[in-house]
């Protein structure tokens, strides 16, 4: 459910945020960050059965780069919310436009 910060919606899932077209920043704390497409990163979750609250997707991720140095994953620090995002982003496969929105629909209803 999404929650009101000046009057203005937040998206508090990966469903909001892809509805709502706000980008996924993910930032580690040795200051690399990714931002994803928040499409693709819904879709991914929503066909592994993960839960796709913000709080739910910081568990999922890692650092790529400090997994590369380290050997181990490392989880993020922060997600945020970034509209609009004109750099390049992390695109990950997107659902079908049909599949689209028959999620909508569900979440409508």
């Amino acid at each position: 459910m999404a929650r009101y910060q000046d009057g203005v919606k937040v998206p508090t899932s990966l469903f909001e945020a892809a509805a709502w077209h706000y980008a996924i920043k993910v930032s580690c704390g040795c200051e690399h960050f990714a931002v994803f497409d928040p499409h693709g990163l819904f879709w991914r979750f929503h066909r592994k059965g993960w839960p796709d609250s913000l709080v739910d997707a910081k568990r999922r991720l890692w650092c790529k780069a400090c997994r590369a140095s380290l050997g181990q994953k490392v989880r993020p620090q922060r997600i945020d919310l970034v509209k609009p995002y004109t750099g390049s982003r992390i695109a990950l496969p997107l659902p079908d436009e049909r599949e689209w929105k028959r999620i909508i629909n569900r979440y409508r209803g």
